[in-house]
């Protein structure tokens, strides 16, 4: 079951509890807030509006989950609407990468260009430089500013000197819905929801041994060896490591700043940033109306698959209040999950219904019948 809404998700939201209709984990991927390239949607508020996250508690399960991406800058005010809205805050999740690019203002040329130092257009060649209208650039087609002049004293002062660091992370909110029940056992029971999946989220397949907890007489928790395990005790063995609040993208940027670069970045799930195969694999069918994913915040497939196993049970539904381009859905579905996905966007919502219908075209026979596009 796969249920696209192109509309406002406050009133998809209403209409769905209207309707009883709940959900058992939500995965999005909200606007960050900061006006990116311009676009008027990533700057509406509404990521920090508690009453959409009221109506994101209200269909969701009793300890649901609820897994929702922001910007390193802003994510404090989505997580504390989040937190007024009723859910519990139960971690931060990173997504560590290293493709990030600087928009960092030049101080020392700031400086030299409101002196009146000559400069000069050409095409950009490193970051953290200052483009013609005297802000921060990306590195990539925008051009650069070289002095032609000589530099003033007081411009030399701050050579070196910058505005923002390199972007290297995303940060993730985990919340939960609180339990209805007394405990998380019978939360489970009733409802489905309350657990994380550790199991099936392990990373790598090392054998891990998980002893016994076992209690020292006054109380204190022993971290027990083979060695000093009770008689007749035996250990759990699982294969991979427990799943961590870390994950990454693989790259060597990223694999470097681990201390010990060949062993330690395997303890942390990772997937390659979107590819740009990735990206458009679908919207050359017949049926779509887009050929480009024109879409600036495109998430990897394999993570959203991740975070969907991570808290989602075994034929539950997902929602997504944030479809943009359809990752979400693609890795619910992927996954025999069932899927809800609001956009409000026409252009985006068009390239998600096509990506997502050619995913699961290729995965599922039936599709016809058992797929709803509203």
């Amino acid at each position: 079951m796969v249920k696209l809404h192109c509309d406002n998700n406050i009133t998809v939201l209403k209409r769905l509890i209207a309707e009883g209709v709940q959900v058992d984990s939500i995965v999005t991927d909200p606007p960050y807030e900061l006006g990116f390239m311009g676009k008027t949607w990533d700057a509406t508020g509404i990521a920090y509006s508690t009453e959409l996250w009221k109506l994101a508690l209200q269909v969701l399960k009793p300890g649901g989950h609820l897994l929702a991406f922001s910007g390193s800058r802003t994510y404090h005010r989505m997580a504390v609407a989040i937190e007024d809205a009723g859910f519990e805050i139960r971690d931060q999740l990173m997504w560590l990468y290293g493709s990030g690019f600087p928009k960092s203002l030049n101080i020392g040329k700031a400086i030299d260009k409101k002196a009146g130092v000559e400069f000069k257009s050409k095409p950009a060649s490193g970051v953290g430089f200052m483009n013609p209208e005297g802000r921060g650039g990306y590195n990539n087609t925008n051009n650069q500013l070289e002095r032609v002049g000589e530099s003033t004293d007081e411009a030399k002062q701050w050579e070196g000197w910058g505005t923002a660091l390199k972007p290297a992370h995303e940060p993730i909110v985990m919340a939960r819905k609180p339990l209805s029940e007394k405990s998380i056992a019978d939360n489970v029971l009733k409802h489905g929801t309350g657990g994380i999946n550790i199991d099936d989220c392990r990373v790598g397949d090392d054998e891990m041994i998980n002893q016994p907890a076992g209690n020292k007489a006054g109380g204190n928790s022993l971290n027990m060896s083979v060695k000093g395990m009770p008689q007749g005790v035996t250990p759990t063995i699982n294969y991979g490591r427990f799943p961590a609040n870390v994950m990454h993208d693989g790259s060597d940027e990223v694999l470097e700043s681990f201390p010990v670069a060949k062993e330690s970045p395997a303890r942390f799930f990772y997937c390659p940033k979107v590819s740009k195969k990735e990206r458009e694999m679908g919207l050359d069918s017949a049926t779509s109306s887009t050929k480009k994913n024109t879409h600036p915040t495109v998430k990897p497939i394999a993570l959203m698959e991740y975070l969907c196993t991570l808290i989602t049970p075994k034929n539950g539904i997902v929602l997504d209040p944030f479809m943009g381009s359809g990752s979400t859905g693609i890795g619910a579905t992927n996954l025999g999950f069932k899927f809800i996905g609001i956009e409000l966007e026409p252009e985006y919502y068009e390239i998600a219904k096509a990506r997502i219908e050619y995913y699961t075209k290729q995965d599922t026979q039936e599709v016809s019948t058992q797929t709803s596009f509203l």
